[in-house]
């Protein structure tokens, strides 16, 4: 199938406008003719070659200008997509400067996945796109997020899978051989049509008309469910640094520096990424510097144990290469920088950690964690005041408690002060046939006299002795 591309239709690419927050995300790779990259031998056909396509694979192949072979063998699903002025033509013999004739092989791209972060480049505005000013991201933020612009190169086609672990990927707008879809009924009709179903393939589908993010401290980019997905097309490299970092959203640990920015209402993630750009990127010394700004979200747990919450925070990955020493540089001038400045930009703290094993006590106070602590005593507070009132209306009984034994009374005290330690009687020691039992106490006449023996008297409360010095009689005692 041969299609013909409008020029009216390529202008409609740079009628783009940016809105605050919003970035482009670039697929690389084409299927075009003139890509020398895309044929098996390093080059495009030329008059005396043999193109040849797989005669079962799809393929959608735009052409830019005129071409001409000695032969062309074609898929049985396919198109050429035509520009202005393109076409081929058969040649009648030999072409100058083209050597011998071969059979020359375009490549397979069955296998381009959406998914893989290598195949993507970031973009904050359509001119950094046009000019290769790209932003460094995590992996998982390379990949188009839900907020993004997605762009295909209006002079171009290609082939993509888009299988995920959705049943839909949702994105802003697509822009396809110049055209933008931003609304789901358009570009639904779009990848019914022929060219939709050769460029895009796979188990799930490609959405448009997700909502910009409206917030100024950035959103969720929402690729965390593919995060395996992605991962998996990912190679990571072996690292020499003495402690590797791996960042939120990343697939491989890295060498380098992590700053982390706790932000309060009024915080612009992208203001603060163009002051980050404007002060220090500049600078000679950072020209090697790789960063990536995101906002993403920390759990929180009360008393470290109990998960209730998930933190904002602004994750600045920064890196330069193997030894990370540039980028720990960094990390330390922009937390100087929040020390000094960080009322104005609406920061409350920044900390930082190194690959080299340094790292900053965080500066400013961490007003989510704070927050969180609060929410949590709050929500038991509350928990418990409902459970009291349930409780006192009847409508929650409590379990009843274990009887407790009861407490002993004072007779049954004095009975048990009669157990020894050891569970048995207590020992009174021997008894004295001269105190403990008068009566046996042998009568001895004239020994004692009969004053001893009248002397002690043996009464139910216990022996009393009489003083034969004192006469209970006599109450005068002036006597």
């Amino acid at each position: 199938m041969f299609t013909m591309l409008k020029k009216t239709d390529m202008l409609l690419l740079f009628c783009l406008v940016g809105t605050a927050n919003a970035l482009y995300k670039q697929w690389i790779p084409d299927t075009n003719f003139e890509n020398k990259t895309n044929w098996d031998k390093g080059a495009a056909p030329c008059g005396n070659d043999v193109a040849q396509f797989l005669a079962q694979r799809k393929v959608s192949v735009f052409v830019e200008t005129t071409h001409t072979l000695q032969e062309m063998r074609l898929p049985v699903d396919g198109e050429f997509i035509l520009n202005s002025g393109s076409g081929f033509y058969v040649s009648a013999g030999q072409e100058p400067g083209c050597g011998h004739g071969v059979t020359t092989q375009f490549k397979d791209s069955e296998s381009l996945q959406w998914l893989d972060p290598a195949l993507w480049q970031t973009a904050e505005t359509l001119h950094d796109l046009q000019q290769g000013n790209f932003l460094f991201s995590v992996h998982e933020e390379t990949v188009p997020c839900q907020y993004d612009d997605v762009v295909f190169k209006a002079l171009s086609s290609f082939r993509v899978d888009i299988s995920s672990s959705q049943s839909s990927i949702p994105v802003k707008s697509v822009s396809v051989l110049g055209k933008i879809f931003d609304s789901g009924s358009e570009f639904m009709q779009y990848l019914s049509s022929p060219s939709g179903r050769l460029q895009f393939h796979g188990s799930s589908a490609v959405t448009v008309g997700n909502p910009g993010c409206g917030d100024p401290s950035g959103c969720d980019c929402g690729n965390s469910i593919n995060h395996e997905r992605i991962c998996n097309t990912v190679k990571c490299s072996s690292l020499s640094c003495k402690k590797p970092l791996l960042p939120v959203g990343h697939c491989c640990e890295v060498c380098g520096a992590i700053v982390t920015i706790y932000f309060a209402d009024g915080f612009n993630l992208q203001s603060y990424r163009q002051r980050i750009h404007h002060i220090f990127l500049v600078q000679t010394k950072y020209k090697s510097i790789q960063l990536g700004m995101s906002k993403v979200f920390k759990p929180q747990q009360l008393m470290g144990i109990i998960p209730f919450s998930t933190s904002p925070e602004i994750q600045v990955v920064i890196l330069d290469g193997e030894t990370g020493a540039i980028s720990e540089a960094l990390a330390q001038d922009l937390v100087k920088d929040i020390r000094s400045n960080g009322l104005n930009l609406q920061i409350t703290g920044a900390e930082f950690q190194s690959s080299s094993g340094s790292s900053s006590n965080k500066s400013g106070g961490n007003t989510g964690m704070v927050v969180g602590v609060v929410f949590g005593v709050l929500i038991m507070i509350a928990l418990i005041i409902i459970v009291g009132v349930l409780v006192r209306k009847g409508v929650v009984k409590m379990p009843s408690m274990p009887l407790m034994p009861s407490i002993p009374s004072l007779g049954s005290f004095k009975k048990n002060t009669e157990i020894g330690d050891v569970g048995g009687p207590l020992d009174h020691g021997f008894d004295n046939p001269m105190f403990d039992q008068p009566s046996l106490m042998p009568e001895i006449p004239g020994l004692y006299g009969t004053e001893t023996k009248n002397s002690i008297s043996l009464t139910q409360t216990g022996v009393h002795f009489i003083n034969p010095v004192y006469d209970e009689n006599e109450t005068d005692f002036n006597a």
